[in-house]
Parts: C-alpha cells; structure tokens; sequence
C-alpha cells in the first residue's frame, strides 16, 4: 500500500513537472496583461478612458499575438501604437497596432473609434523603422521582444483631445 502511494506521488510529480515545461514552451517570451490608464501617460491625465492590452509572445515563430480592448475615452479614439521608451518618457513608435488617420504601414487596421476590441499578430514585418535611431531598425523582432522583456515598451490609444495618447501601460515581462 505505502509503494503504491510513492508510485503515484511520483506519477502526479513527474505530471507536473511535463505541463510546467510545456507551458513554457507554448509561450516562449513572455506573456504581457496591462491595464491602459491616463495616470501612465507622460504627462500624466486624468480620464475615464480604460484599456486592457493581452500579447503572448512566440519567439520560435517571431510572432507576438494581441488584443487591445479600451473604452469611455473623452473622444474619438484615432490611433493605437506600441513605442520604445521607458515610463518616464515619450517614445518611437514600433508597431502601428491601429488608427484611423491612414499613417500607418499598408493593412493597418482602423481603430474602433468609440472603443472596442481589436486583436493581431505582430511579426517582424510590423516593426517599422521609428526607433531606428535607438537600435531597433525596421524588422528587428527579437530587438523589439528584448525591448518588451526589459519593460522599455509601451502601449497606447491616441484621441481625437488627446492626440498624444490619452491611455497608456507599459508593457513587462509577466514571466519574471
């Protein structure tokens, strides 16, 4: 009876230590939940604007899926991006996640302008040239998943009062 006992303890162990691994794997850089605020912003407002930004990344792929969801902004929202800089700061842009002002590279999808959800995937293609200057050329994805692991990235909504963003999260490793 006490073998039978040790037998299973080791089975459910070992089971354990196979889901944990393959956990890992299906997620293989890190998944980000943040919440959009005005507080984030630099500098910092005050708005009922909300958002909840979700992105797994996959490395093994060089794809990073996400959706971005965000309501109540003071007024029309024109455009979503993800920047490279810290919390302290303005950023570059690097990926165009949406907008409504035909600036974004070609497929760019347009902004649910009274809030809503819009969800993709980001592969290198995505990463523009916008933070060239700070190292991350167009195309560099595994400098952008760096960027995003170091907790130097960040996403935001833009609006139509807020031209310069109105909700705001950075993005950090939520594997560490």
């Amino acid at each position: 009876m006490k073998r039978a006992r040790i037998k299973i303890a080791l089975a459910v162990a070992t089971a354990g230590v196979l889901g944990v691994g393959t956990v890992a794997m299906a997620s293989d850089g890190g998944d980000q939940r943040e919440r959009l605020t005005g507080y984030e912003e630099v500098p910092a407002l005050s708005t009922p604007g909300v958002g909840e930004f979700r992105a797994s990344i996959s490395r093994s792929s060089d794809e990073i899926s996400y959706r971005l969801t965000f309501s109540d902004l003071e007024t029309a929202a024109t455009q979503a991006h993800i920047h490279f800089e810290n919390e302290t700061n303005n950023g570059a842009i690097v990926v165009f996640l949406c907008t409504n002002l035909d600036n974004g590279p070609a497929g760019t999808q347009a902004c649910p302008a009274a809030g809503g959800t819009i969800s993709g995937t980001i592969t290198p293609a995505d990463v523009t040239a916008g933070a060239a200057a700070q190292g991350i050329a167009a195309g560099e994805f595994d400098e952008f998943v760096r960027a995003i692991q170091a907790g130097a990235t960040y996403v935001n909504v833009h609006s139509v009062g807020r031209p310069g963003g109105e909700i705001r999260a950075q993005l950090e490793d939520d594997d560490d």
